[in-house]
């Protein structure tokens, strides 16, 4: 396409659990072409963009814009697959995200099978340590408590870590100093905070 033209291009990449789509549409043409997911994600939406792009002739520069989307993430949380993960709390809140907030899908229904936590029980480990709604610490971090968790982490095989303690969107030290504390035993952790979120 010469730079004179004026038509706008457009790149929509959809990544989906068996294929990945890619469309192009220039102007009034559209292509379209679909490759497999490949476990690295990226490996087939590039082979993707370039069989489309060759198929009409185009190169990345002539693109205006390129838009995303996934239901990978949706997908690993639906068929619960992914990394065996631990969620590390605050004492006392090991079970808040089996008991939820009483928001319920059919409110009357008292006998309603609520899915189960994406984290069992087994892996919630919960660390000595409190904050007040304002981030002023009440109860200082039990750093020895967070080492004492790695043995239970290694034996569950645990891949990654989720790690929310209360009012850490005020004041994330705690969640930080765990991450840092856990890295340092074990450097290939996931971590995720929710102060990050």
């Amino acid at each position: 396409m010469s730079s004179s033209q004026t038509t706008r291009a457009r790149l929509g990449v959809y990544i989906g659990g068996t294929f990945t789509d890619v469309a192009l549409e220039a102007g009034a043409r559209r292509h379209t072409i679909k490759v497999l997911t490949t476990v690295a994600p990226d490996e087939g939406v590039m082979e993707g963009i370039a069989a489309v792009l060759g198929e009409a002739g185009m190169s990345l520069g002539d693109i205006d814009l390129i838009i995303h989307g996934t239901t990978s993430a949706t997908n690993a949380l639906i068929e619960r697959k992914g990394a065996t993960t631990a969620l590390i709390t605050t004492d006392g809140f090991r079970d808040s995200v089996e008991m939820g907030t009483e928001s319920r899908f059919e409110q009357y229904d008292v006998f309603m099978d609520k899915p189960k936590p994406l984290v069992p029980r087994r892996r919630r480990h919960v660390v000595a340590e409190r904050l007040d709604a304002r981030g002023k610490v009440l109860l200082p971090l039990d750093e020895a408590g967070v080492e004492a968790l790695v043995p239970a982490l290694e034996r569950d095989a645990v891949e990654s870590v989720a790690i929310g303690f209360l009012h850490s969107f005020v004041n994330p030290d705690h969640e930080q100093r765990t991450r840092d504390i856990l890295a340092a035993r074990m450097p290939e952790l996931a971590i995720n905070l929710s102060s990050d979120g």
